[in-house]
């Protein structure tokens, strides 16, 4: 028998949802232009993950269904966001690939470690490597006219994005790697 869900959990879930519709806003707004607009959008979508995150482990709202869904939520928000600003010229298309390629590395990962029961807990990588690209996706749709040599801020804060997202991913291939040795 499944618990009841309460109050709380749907306000925590409604958090998600509007982070996942506010997808398609950030990718149109950036697409468009409205590049002040766009950011203020995917600022509010960045900020409802770290109240939703906060908001479910201090009350102690968290079900798997909602941890499935937050996931899913910021690796669209990510995508969706990156993918946009390779179409308009403010990212890199290799960024783009190495960062939804980690995505979908751990998330092949996820699947391995769950098969045996075991839940992957997030590491300080991963929350890094989430805000990390939370700020270089705002800066990229800001672009802010200073130039740091031979890069712009915001394509400098995008190459640091990809370094810890790729660090971020060899702690968790490291760290579940008897995982994935008892899976042959």
């Amino acid at each position: 028998m499944s618990p009841m869900k309460t109050p709380l959990d749907s306000r925590l879930m409604g958090l998600t949802y509007l982070r996942i519709v506010l997808i398609p806003v950030v990718m149109t707004l950036t697409l468009s232009g409205s590049w002040g607009i766009a950011a203020a959008v995917f600022g509010v979508a960045a900020v409802t993950d770290f109240f939703d995150g906060y908001l479910a482990r201090r009350w102690k709202a968290t079900t798997v269904l909602g941890s499935f869904l937050d996931t899913t939520a910021d690796k669209l928000l990510v995508a969706g966001a990156l993918i946009a600003l390779v179409e308009v010229g403010r990212a890199w298309a290799w960024v783009a690939f190495v960062i939804v390629g980690r995505e979908l590395v751990i998330l092949g990962l996820r699947g391995v470690v769950a098969s045996d029961g075991t839940v992957m807990a997030p590491s300080f990588w991963g929350k890094l490597k989430a805000n990390v690209q939370f700020v270089a996706i705002l800066l990229a749709l800001l672009r802010p006219a200073a130039e740091l040599g031979p890069l712009l801020l915001d394509e400098w804060v995008m190459a640091l994005a990809c370094f810890v997202t790729v660090m971020s991913g060899l702690e968790y291939l490291a760290r579940h790697s008897s995982a994935l040795a008892g899976s042959r």
